[in-house]
């Protein structure tokens, strides 16, 4: 029997917290919950974890906040942000910061459940056939999920990021579309706030890449189509 996968739940309102532990344990996760952003960052950074879910709006650190020091810390624990707010760009701010998903309140617990199987599911079942892979003068390091750029400096890559890169490496050579992206990577089906979230990792991928979005060299737009990997110099 596979062990249960953890989840950290940081939610500053008690009733919602309560529902969001109540949810999950029902759904057979173990759940660490805090109302606190500062304690839940310091949870976030430390503990054995599968997933974090952080509302935006908390005490002493907001969901950004943490998100940023996640990123920094481990790149590649799977992130989901809650928010009541209706504004596209929190969500956008979000993307950009390296949220691997969204949701937004209210919302169903059926929803969320989707949503933390989704991105879990992203996780386990992410391709393995490339290591390494140097194209246009970047090393992406799929193993430390990190990208090398000319000049020498690293960055690191979310959950989500890493998925969107590898699953454009393993198709290089031909344009995807963002619908494919959206059934392949992020496991839903299309739809214009959905096809934002796409351009808006690109463009995080780009930044990461030192790729500008004016000329790039490594992720391509294929216009009417979507977007393409440039030609790989090697691989392993």
């Amino acid at each position: 029997m596979s062990p249960k996968k953890t989840v950290l739940v940081v939610e500053d309102d008690a009733a919602i917290r309560r529902g969001l532990v109540d949810a999950l344990q029902f759904a057979g996760y173990a759940v660490i919950a805090s109302g606190c952003g500062q304690e839940g960052q310091d949870i976030a950074t430390s503990a054995q974890l599968d997933l974090a879910v952080l509302d935006v709006m908390l005490p002493k650190r907001d969901g950004f906040q943490i998100l940023a020091e996640v990123r920094r810390v481990r790149p590649a624990l799977p992130v989901i942000l809650v928010t009541a707010r209706g504004a596209e760009q929190d969500r956008v701010h979000g993307l950009q910061t390296g949220a691997d998903d969204y949701v937004v309140k209210p919302f169903s617990s059926k929803e969320l459940l989707a949503r933390v199987s989704a991105v879990l599911r992203r996780s386990a079942e992410r391709p393995s056939d490339v290591r390494t892979i140097a194209v246009a003068g970047r090393t992406i390091d799929f193993d430390r999920r990190e990208v090398q750029r000319p000049d020498g400096s690293r960055a690191p890559l979310s959950e989500r990021e890493g998925e969107l890169l590898r699953y454009l490496v393993t198709n290089r050579g031909r344009a995807i579309a963002r619908s494919e992206l959206l059934e392949r990577v992020w496991g839903l089906q299309g739809g214009d706030a959905s096809s934002r979230a796409v351009d808006m990792h690109i463009v995080n991928l780009r930044d990461k890449l030192g790729d500008p979005s004016d000329a790039p060299q490594v992720v391509l737009t294929v216009r009417g189509k979507g977007y393409m990997m440039a030609a790989a110099e090697g691989a392993s």
